[in-house]
């Protein structure tokens, strides 16, 4: 029997360590690794390459990886009026719609189930807030969103452990320049 395919959009290597090894049995899973909001540059590569390592080290290559070109202009032209909001306000909303945005058109594109996130595993995003953002591009796009608060069950914890497990590097803020102090 065929599994549902799924994109998954995924922030770095240690939030979708986890992430996968939850959804691997039930779903063919495609990574969608888009994230204009890293800063800097030097950074996004450096995620992007412990994404990669995760996956062969991890999975032995066993999930495919979609791959977006950096542009980080996108981001900063919408978040820059909101810079100086608190981490999990209005300007980290207006970087969760990008991505997840990003990951429901091209799950609707390239004939997906279903799109996700692994953003609800940090115990710093707000669950509801990224299910609310999914289900409306659900009904936008006409493509299932997967409803999820992967933290639950231990998820993060587990994250920590296969980080450890995996020596994966674990950055110390969330990506934007705004969330670097």
């Amino acid at each position: 029997m065929n599994k549902p395919k799924l994109l998954l959009h995924s922030c770095c290597g240690p939030c979708s360590s986890y992430v996968l090894s939850y959804l691997k049995e039930d779903f063919d899973i495609t990574l969608l690794y888009y994230n204009p909001n890293i800063y800097p540059r030097k950074e996004y590569y450096k995620r992007y390459d412990e994404q990669k390592r995760l996956i062969k080290e991890m999975f032995n290559d066993e999930i495919k990886i979609m791959k977006c070109n950096y542009v980080p202009l996108v981001y900063f032209f919408k978040a820059f009026k909101r810079r100086k909001d608190k981490e999990g306000q209005k300007r980290c909303h207006i970087c969760y719609e990008l991505r997840m945005k990003k990951c429901a058109k091209l799950a609707k594109k390239n004939n997906f189930d279903y799109f996700t996130t692994t953003l609800s595993v940090s115990p710093y995003k707000n669950s509801d807030v990224l299910n609310e953002i999914g289900k409306s591009l659900q009904d936008k796009y006409h493509i299932n969103y997967l409803e999820s608060n992967f933290k639950k069950k231990d998820g993060y914890k587990k994250s920590i452990e296969y980080s450890k497990k995996y020596n994966l590097y674990r950055q110390n803020y969330c990506g934007c320049k705004y969330s670097k102090h």
